[in-house]
């Protein structure tokens, strides 16, 4: 007889284990190759439990793994990151209690579909219920290794999280069959076949050449402290080191400039004196301008405030702005805020009053055209569109595709990082934009305060970034480097989440497939 005490001490290890596994393939330990073998422990650790106990073991792997990514947190509020991470558990305890809810009722090797099938689909709602937040999806644990990431350009990040997931199970099932000598390999080879097809796609995708118009793009990085950012004492300061920064950085002959959110320190369509200092710059440098600011635009019951971005042409004045689409709750405006006002008083920091816009605008300006290399060319007659995204917004594949669909020639991230200290947070926050990159087959650059501010081509590859003495984040400086304007139309931008409504089927019918075999039982 099994001693129930040593079970659950076994079981909890294997909770730990997972967890453990999933926090080092994500940034900062980021080895990704984890991934490919930690849900394996959880299955384990799942199988023969009752559905209500399954459900818990699988939340507290989730709950553990996610107080060890979502950690920065901390740096907002304390409470609030609690209740983050014991929410966004909920996903993973509700995988564990769908999978071994229909484990035993589904076809032979069935889970090698269902179990990746039911992560995706989770995955997905987490994405958008409750305005989203798909953070931490498996499939960004793979954001640095190129050749499986290529699938994303048809199936999305919920492919790659598919794969990984499938993996998975068929280790799991490897491991259980190879005990009772039935068929063990089959799972493992199944999984390989799909693995060796992904792998050839990707290769085949990284030695595809993209070319077209050469685009120089200089990207500043002006590293504010959070405590100067919004003190008016510290403006006059602010803007000189902005300036300084960009007019070296337009020595180099830029053909387009860009400042991160909420760089200028006040808001510049209302304050005269930050818009001639923006204005006089640009004339300057002879150079159009992107940069974020706050917007205030009175009304005759009150003032509203937009978090916005601003593209100043060479003349100096603004030909438009964009007005962020989707706020971060909590964080830039808080939801039900007569019911939840006590939340002011547990965060670090202010919550915003801010409006969320409307319009997917599409910038627009012409290129400097250069006689000194012949290799350089662009046709002055068509005016070249990019789009921005400001903050988290690139979490959103749907937000992004929009843009893309606009005819934006490339992408713009202009963020604001430096909320979360010295964390692992900038860089799980590019892993975003690399898949955005990927689906879309775009460039995408982002212009972080305090990094990490980075070039990252069609193929997902940060191909340049700001850094001095082999540091990227909480410094200062630019980065200057030369984008390629091509791209095809993708899979994944004219079709969207299509793998991730199949994967929504899947699981509908493992349930209802489920429920019928307990219903026939119980006669």
């Amino acid at each position: 007889m099994k001693c129930p005490t040593a079970c659950s001490v076994s079981r909890t290890s294997l909770v730990v284990l997972s967890a453990i596994l999933l926090i080092f393939s994500f940034p900062g330990f980021n080895i990704w190759i984890l991934a490919w073998i930690a849900l394996v422990p959880l299955f384990f650790a799942v199988e023969n439990q009752k559905p209500l106990k399954a459900f818990l073991i699988s939340y507290l792997t989730g709950f553990l793994f996610f107080l060890g990514t979502v950690y920065w947190l901390i740096h907002v509020t304390l409470p609030g990151m609690i209740i983050a991470a014991a929410y966004l558990a909920l996903y993973f305890g509700c995988f564990g209690l769908i999978i071994r809810c229909a484990d035993g009722y589904s076809a032979r090797y069935a889970a090698l579909v269902f179990f990746p099938a039911a992560w995706v689909t989770l995955e997905w709602i987490r994405s958008h219920a409750l305005t989203g937040f798909g953070w931490q999806l498996l499939g960004y644990s793979q954001s640095f290794n190129p050749p499986v990431i290529q699938i994303a350009d048809i199936s999305g990040v919920y492919g790659v999280s598919f794969l990984i997931v499938m993996f998975n199970a068929a280790i799991f099932m490897f491991i259980k069959n190879f005990r009772k000598k039935e068929d063990f390999y089959i799972p493992l080879a199944m999984s390989a076949i799909l693995m060796c097809a992904v792998l050839g796609y990707g290769y085949y995708r990284l030695n595809n050449v993209f070319t077209g118009e050469k685009l120089k793009v200089a990207i500043v990085q002006g590293n504010i402290p959070q405590d100067e950012k919004w003190d008016r004492r510290f403006a006059d300061i602010i803007m000189s080191k902005y300036e300084a920064l960009t007019k070296e950085a337009a020595k180099e002959k830029a053909d387009l400039v860009i400042w991160p959110e909420t760089s200028v320190p006040g808001f510049v369509e209302n304050e005269k004196n930050l818009f001639d200092r923006v204005k006089n710059l640009v004339v300057e440098i002879d150079t159009p301008l992107l940069l974020g600011a706050p917007r205030r635009e009175e009304t005759e019951k009150q003032d509203i405030y937009f978090n916005s971005a601003y593209l100043f042409l060479k003349d100096g004045g603004i030909q438009d702005r964009y007005d962020k689409i989707h706020l971060v709750p909590f964080g830039e405006y808080l939801p039900f805020k007569d019911a939840l006002s006590f939340v002011h008083r547990l965060a670090r920091r202010p919550i915003g009053d801010f409006i969320a816009g409307k319009e997917f605008t599409i910038f627009r300006f012409f290129a400097r055209r250069s006689t000194k290399d012949k290799n350089y060319s662009f046709n002055l007659s068509k005016r070249i569109g990019f789009s921005t995204l400001i903050c988290f917004e690139d979490i959103f594949p749907d937000l992004t595709r929009e843009f893309v669909k606009k005819n934006s020639g490339f992408l713009v991230n202009i963020t604001n990082d430096g909320w979360f200290g010295r964390s692992a947070a900038a860089y799980q926050h590019a892993q975003n934009s690399i898949f955005r990159a990927v689906e879309n087959r775009i460039n995408v650059i982002r212009a972080a305060n305090t990094g990490l501010s980075c070039f990252i081509d069609q193929k997902g590859r940060v191909i340049g970034k700001v850094s001095s003495a082999n540091k990227d984040l909480f410094v200062e400086g630019f980065k200057v480097h030369e984008i390629i304007l091509s791209r095809t139309r993708t899979i994944y931008n004219i079709y969207g989440d299509i793998l991730a409504y199949l994967c929504m089927l899947v699981t509908v019918f493992g349930i209802a497939r489920f429920l019928w075999y307990r219903k026939e039982l119980s006669r």
